[in-house]
């Protein structure tokens, strides 16, 4: 009969290396996927409020511009002078820088 023996086993220099490297990896790798998925929800949800006040600008500054030619239009300017007693001339010109 044969006695069970334990054994040393004895490591390369390099396999301890290794293990420990492996080791790291395992560890590393999940925690660095959860990070960059974080970072990325991160990013998605700045990117959606940006839009939204991209939309809202939008929106006010087409309101803004419907007031605007409201109040340009011809029947708001005599309406205005009639109300300070002024008389509208017709010979008004329109200037645009386009």
């Amino acid at each position: 009969m044969k006695k069970n023996r334990s054994q040393n086993v004895k490591m390369v220099k390099g396999e301890k290396f290794i293990y420990i490297l492996l080791v790291l990896l395992v560890i590393a790798v999940p925690i660095s996927n959860v990070f960059t998925k974080a970072l990325l929800s991160e990013s998605n949800i700045e990117l959606e409020q940006l839009k939204n006040k991209i939309t809202s600008q939008e929106n006010l500054n087409e309101s803004l511009s419907m007031q605007i030619n409201e109040l340009a239009s011809l029947d708001k300017i005599q309406e205005v002078a009639k109300e300070n007693g002024l008389t509208y001339n017709y010979n008004v010109k329109v200037v645009s820088n386009h």
